[in-house]
């Protein structure tokens, strides 16, 4: 039996490797020489805020909860640090797209966001209001003065995560929350007039019902966002839900089908699994995560050069979570001048990254790129990998100049991915100590 033969839920492969194939790097390269070979006219800036007003059940998010407002503030100075070291390092960097995410970055008051955006186009050298900018939030801390900074300066997509339109689902879900709050929340956002709003949902929750995700798929469409993430619930271990593992594969995947297939009856375009839009709202804040040059700030932010993948430790369970967030805020500012946990990518890790992030996307792998990309021919580098999904009914192509995952073949993408990892990154992978 091969992995892609142990059901379709087996991890959800947004980056690779994963940080649990990051190790402590000896000796610590220095920021500057990992990005002076770098092409820097075209970067993805990255901020991550590590604070949540509550840990829902399912999330594995390097996130703590009931942060006080004095570490707020200390984790703001650290990262105010943190963007100083980096800008020494880059030499004339351009930013063409900015993300903040966590955690759920509106855990900041108005003030503390301000001052977030102050520092970052400060010391980054980045005109916030000249670029897509993506903000994630949550009903509970979507509030108007917050909205409004976010508006004020220049967030174009904000993404709001919803889960469940139904109270009992939130709640099976660890996510306690009213749909009152929810529609409140939405009003209040599309009030405030932000180009794009993402909605996402989760199915696979405990009592859902074809039923009860259409009701949430509805409710969620009677706002017409420009984007929905579908998610598949996830117990993971160290999460509040990992005690809880059943054997409920076919029922996530009728309902993605159940759901995939309403939302295109609706009008939308399918990106990825998750991933659903209106077709003309694209382009907002697109990161190809196949490509390098992502500047992370924050602890639990990751960076891309074409060589290494790095960030700070890394953890989901939250007595580790906070400890490192501890360590962080206390960083001197010299410190943050090295890469300290990453992996160096060889080029056969480079194409085998290009093929399964390219693959994850419905538009699929464009066999001219990569050929121009690494002077190979990706079906060549990956024949017997490319056979088996072929045989299996889920790859079709090539088509032209390009490869793609069948319909089929994308409601497996987390089978697939995983299964396409490198031999050393799962080896590394498996040695890592959950924590």
């Amino acid at each position: 039996m091969t992995d892609l033969d142990a059901g379709p839920y087996q991890g959800y492969v947004y980056a690779y490797p994963h940080k649990t194939a990051y190790r402590p790097l000896d000796p610590r390269p220095t920021l500057r020489r990992v990005w002076e070979r770098e092409p820097l006219e075209s970067l993805f800036l990255y901020l991550h805020i590590p604070f949540c007003e509550m840990r829902c059940g399912f999330c594995n998010l390097f996130t703590r909860t009931g942060a006080p407002e004095e570490l707020v503030t200390a984790y703001l100075d650290a990262l105010e640090r943190q963007a100083r070291a980096v800008r020494d390092a880059l030499d004339g960097p351009e930013f063409v797209l900015a993300a903040v995410g966590g955690g759920t970055p509106t855990y900041l008051s108005a003030a503390e966001l301000t001052r977030l955006f102050d520092l970052t186009e400060r010391i980054m050298g980045v005109d916030l209001r000249a670029v897509p900018l993506s903000v994630e939030t949550s009903p509970a801390t979507a509030t108007a003065d917050r909205l409004a900074v976010l508006a004020e300066r220049g967030t174009t997509r904000i993404s709001i995560g919803v889960q469940s339109f139904l109270d009992a689902e939130a709640r099976a879900a660890v996510r306690p929350q009213r749909r009152a709050e929810v529609e409140a929340a939405l009003g209040r956002i599309r009030d405030t007039g932000f180009e794009a709003l993402n909605i996402d949902l989760i199915y696979g929750i405990d009592g859902q019902t074809g039923r009860t995700w259409r009701h949430s798929l509805d409710a969620a469409l009677a706002w017409r966002p420009e984007e929905l993430y579908l998610y598949p619930l996830y117990v993971r271990p160290l999460t509040g839900l990992g005690r809880r593992a059943g054997d409920w594969d076919d029922h996530r995947l009728g309902l993605y089908r159940q759901g995939r297939d309403h939302l295109l009856a609706e009008g939308y375009e399918q990106v990825s699994m998750r991933m659903f839009r209106l077709p003309g709202s694209g382009g907002l804040t697109e990161y190809t995560c196949q490509s390098d040059g992502m500047v992370g700030l924050g602890c639990g932010a990751r960076s891309y050069t074409s060589g290494l993948h790095y960030s700070h430790e890394y953890a989901v369970a939250a007595r580790q979570v906070r400890g490192i967030i501890d360590d962080y805020v206390r960083l001197p500012a010299e410190e943050f001048a090295f890469a300290n946990v990453g992996f160096h990518l060889d080029e056969a890790e480079r194409r085998r990254r290009h093929l399964l992030q390219s693959l994850s996307q419905a538009e699929g792998l464009d066999l001219d790129a990569y050929r121009k990309r690494f002077d190979t021919e990706a079906t060549e580098d990956f024949s017997a990998e490319l056979e088996i999904l072929t045989d299996r009914g889920w790859l079709d192509g090539p088509e032209g100049r390009w490869l793609r995952l069948t319909s089929e073949g994308l409601a497996h993408s987390d089978a697939i991915g995983p299964w396409l990892f490198s031999a050393p990154v799962r080896e590394l992978m498996a040695g890592y100590e959950q924590r």
